[in-house]
């Protein structure tokens, strides 16, 4: 008989390169599930754990850690070693300790250690938008999260939630002089200003212009994310 459901992990030497592991320690290690995040831009929950914070030695004690609901990923609690978790998500420990992850130094995926403050809330690029029935619009968020509104928000703007649900607190326009943070690329991690766009022709997306630093980017919009106005309202790295 064919052997039902996926497969349950994957290859060391073909995983994601920004994940925080040792290529060469044993042959396989733990995938992400499907979920909130694609595959290939996301750390399984367990991983988070082990690798990237380093509070448990191995994946058994991640998953012992889980079980005891000690974990949560944006305000609730999580049991699934195999989670995904990704972009701007808040992992949170039973001592209070949360950490944020976000690109840093050209790696995808990274965690910085938050503030109490900053627990109970993330940002999140609106990705969708639709009409539903009473006139009402649906959001779609980069990570999966979604909300309908009446509020008038477009496509590539980013909303400040109130976790674990998603209440809007702050509502930042992509547009030219916004705070933007790069979260993909050889520039992934710089935070910079959006001095200005060009619009994509044909197989060309539309395209931002990011200076930080010394120097001035031009990126495909789906590599940029507004973080704040004149500085970013969380910190993103």
């Amino acid at each position: 008989m064919g052997k039902k459901g996926g497969a349950t992990r994957v290859k060391r030497q073909m995983a994601p390169t920004f994940w925080n592991i040792r290529r060469k320690e044993s042959q396989f290690v733990m995938r992400v599930k499907p979920g909130p995040h694609p595959k290939n831009s996301a750390y399984p929950l367990g991983m988070v754990l082990r690798d990237a914070v380093k509070v448990t030695h191995t994946a058994k004690e991640s998953q012992l850690i889980l079980n005891e609901g000690k974990v949560k990923v944006d305000g609730i609690v999580r049991r699934d070693p195999n989670l995904a978790v990704g972009l701007m998500d808040v992992v949170e420990l039973a001592n209070g300790q949360a950490y944020r992850l976000v690109p840093k130094d050209s790696e995808l995926l990274a965690p910085v250690a938050v503030e109490d403050a900053e627990k109970a809330v993330k940002l999140a690029k609106i990705t969708s938008k639709v009409t539903t029935k009473g006139k009402k619009l649906q959001y779609g968020f980069h990570d999966g999260k979604t909300l309908i509104t009446d509020a008038k928000m477009k496509v590539g703007d980013t909303c400040l939630l109130e976790l674990p649900g998603a209440k809007v607190k702050d509502h930042i326009k992509f547009e030219k002089g916004a705070t933007a943070l790069i979260i993909t690329g050889e520039n992934a991690g710089n935070v910079g200003k959006i001095e200005d766009f060009r619009e994509g022709l044909f197989s060309l997306p539309t395209r931002a212009f990011v200076s930080f630093g010394d120097k001035t980017v031009e990126l495909p919009v789906e590599m940029v994310m507004v973080v704040g106005k004149d500085k970013p309202v969380i910190k993103v790295n």
